[in-house]
């Protein structure tokens, strides 16, 4: 993968759009890079209201629903050990893929400890994610420990 967008759910909106041309008027794309989305949305809303869709450009599609804690609270759901497998496994499925979009509703705390992970996954400095904002530590910790792991 060529390049990790960090973005709001917002700005992963527009960035997607910018794919789409109607029927027969695809040159008119703004956009035609191959992508793959990690969506991590909200439980206390039950998501955001709708769910990206592979199509042309969209290669791989993870959402999942984990609440932006780092450590438990009644009534929300913590990122697991499960969510960081499903993560690790989608970034290996999707190498080849030319971007990778991971957005949650602000895209400054959970999608921000993704972005900076799968970073560090490539082999890349992570640094500039912890410098510009503030990444969920908890989120980013249990990715390194699963990922670790699957290492040994």
């Amino acid at each position: 993968m060529k390049r990790i967008l960090l973005k709001s759910v917002y700005d992963a909106w527009d960035y997607v759009m910018d794919h789409y041309a109607p029927a027969g008027q695809e040159e008119f794309a703004r956009r035609r890079d191959s992508y793959a989305v990690i969506s991590i949305q909200d439980t206390h809303t039950d998501g955001f209201g709708f769910e990206f869709t592979e199509n042309k450009y969209c290669e791989g599609v993870l959402t999942l629903y984990f609440d932006d804690i780092v450590r438990p609270v009644d009534g929300a759901v913590l990122f697991s050990e499960e969510d960081a497998e499903e993560i690790i496994s989608f970034v290996l499925r999707h190498k080849g893929t030319e971007t990778l979009l991971v957005h949650c509703y602000g895209g400054e705390s959970r999608s921000r400890a993704v972005a900076a992970f799968i970073t560090k996954m490539c082999g890349k400095d992570d640094s500039m994610y912890f410098s510009t904002g503030r990444p969920n530590r908890h989120v980013y910790d249990t990715l390194t420990a699963v990922w670790e792991k699957r290492r040994r």
